[in-house]
Parts: C-alpha cells; sequence; structure tokens
C-alpha cells in the first residue's frame, strides 16, 4: 500500500463534504498540475491518504481511501487531466498543522514541507506513521490513540 497526502481547500471541499459521500465517495476533480496527476495516476484501490485543509486551517484533518483508479476527469473535455476517486474512512482526532509538521524534525522531507504547493502528493510510511502518532491515531487501524 501507497500513502498520500490530498490538499483542499475548505470553502471549495471540506473534510465534511467528503464524509457525506459515504462509501460511493468522490472523484478527486479539477487538478491541472501534472506532477499531482501522475501521482494519482500511480495509485491502487486501497491506498491510504491524509484529507489536509489548506488555506483555511492549514492541517490535516482527515484519513482517506482511493476507492476507483484513475479515469478521465468529468470537470473538463481536455483528455490530459484525469483523478481517482477517494472515500473517508476516519477523522484525525488532533488535526495535526502544517506548523507542527514543520516543527517536528522527523518530518523534515515530507512533501507537505518541501513541496507544499503540490495538490496530491506522496508520504513516506515513516511520515505515516508519524503524522497519524501527532493526530491520535493508530496508524494501522485508525483507531484513536
Amino acid at each position: 500500500m501507497n500513502y498520500w497526502l490530498f490538499k483542499s481547500e475548505p470553502f471549495k471541499w471540506s473534510w465534511e463534504m467528503q464524509k457525506a459521500k459515504g462509501e460511493a465517495g468522490e472523484e478527486w476533480d479539477g487538478i491541472r498540475n501534472y506532477q499531482a496527476r501522475n501521482n494519482m495516476r500511480t495509485m491502487k484501490i486501497g491506498d491510504q491518504g491524509f484529507f489536509y485543509h489548506s488555506n483555511e486551517g492549514l492541517n490535516v484533518v482527515g484519513i482517506i481511501e482511493v476507492s476507483a483508479l484513475s479515469a478521465p476527469d468529468t470537470t473538463t473535455d481536455d483528455e490530459r487531466w484525469d483523478c481517482v476517486h477517494i472515500k473517508a474512512v476516519a477523522d484525525v482526532p488532533n488535526p495535526v498543522s502544517l506548523k507542527d509538521v514543520k516543527a517536528n524534525p522527523k518530518l523534515a522531507e515530507m512533501p507537505l514541507v518541501t513541496s507544499m504547493r503540490l495538490s496530491v502528493q506522496p508520504v513516506s510510511e515513516a511520515d505515516w506513521k508519524e503524522v497519524c502518532r501527532m493526530g491520535g491515531l493508530d496508524p494501522v487501524t485508525y483507531k484513536p490513540v
């Protein structure tokens, strides 16, 4: 399994909106960056990700799962763009702020720190476990600890 981070501006698409989609999940549309698109093209069903509120909040607020492989983005006729579907899995009990991520030396190489503008980014297993720990979650079961 691979791990990812998905950024969304909460006034456009919030964690609460994502959770409301339930098991059906939602298309992660509107991405117009080649690197972010290429990241989605490598995703597998069952890959896990952090749901990150950007611009407002600046924190990891939830855990998602990739529920459908990359396919054409329905919000455009431009065939260069495609996206995955994701579904909500768990809340992060203690949202992890960007400030706290940057202050943690264990996360110094995390793309959230080094490639802050990228909207869909990979997360290493070590970074996954550390952010889950910071958020009060078991990194395997997603149960609060």
